[in-house]
C-alpha cells in the first residue's frame, strides 16, 4: 500500500485541473452550479460519500457556525452505515488500485465541510482495511 497522504488530494471544482490529479472524484451530493461536466473533468461521482440531505440541511441552518463539532460526529456515524461504507470501499479501491485520487468539491469553506472528515475517514480505512 502506498502512502495515502500523497495519494489523496482535495481540490475545489472551480480550480483548474492539475496533471497530477489522477482520478477525480466528486464528493458533493449536488452537481456544482455553473460548472460544465467537461470543465469539471470528473471521473467518478460518489454521492453516497456525502452527508445525508437531512444532516446537510441541519448543518446549514446554523448561521452561527456552532454546529460543526456535532456535524462531524453525526457524519462519522453516517459513514459507518452500509450505504456509506460501500461508497468508502469504492474510494479505498480507487486509491489502492492506482492513486492518486483527487476529491473534488464545490464547497466554499472546505475546512468546515464534510471533506476533512471524509479524508480522515478514508485515511483511517486505508491504514486498517
Amino acid at each position: 500500500m502506498s502512502d495515502s497522504s500523497s495519494d489523496v488530494r482535495v481540490r475545489r471544482v472551480y480550480d483548474p485541473q492539475e496533471d497530477d490529479d489522477g482520478t477525480r472524484v466528486l464528493v458533493d451530493r449536488l452537481w456544482p452550479r455553473g460548472v460544465a461536466r467537461e470543465r469539471a473533468a470528473i471521473d467518478k461521482w460518489l454521492k453516497d460519500l456525502t452527508p445525508s440531505k437531512e444532516l446537510r440541511s441541519w448543518y446549514h441552518e446554523d448561521r452561527s457556525g456552532t454546529r460543526y463539532d456535532d456535524f462531524v460526529d453525526r457524519y462519522r456515524t453516517e459513514l459507518a452505515d452500509p450505504v456509506h461504507t460501500a461508497a468508502v470501499g469504492e474510494l479505498v479501491a480507487l486509491v489502492r488500485d492506482g492513486g492518486p485520487v483527487t476529491l473534488v468539491t464545490a464547497v466554499k469553506d472546505v475546512p468546515h465541510s464534510h471533506v476533512p472528515v471524509l479524508v480522515d475517514h478514508l485515511e483511517h480505512e486505508l491504514r486498517h482495511r
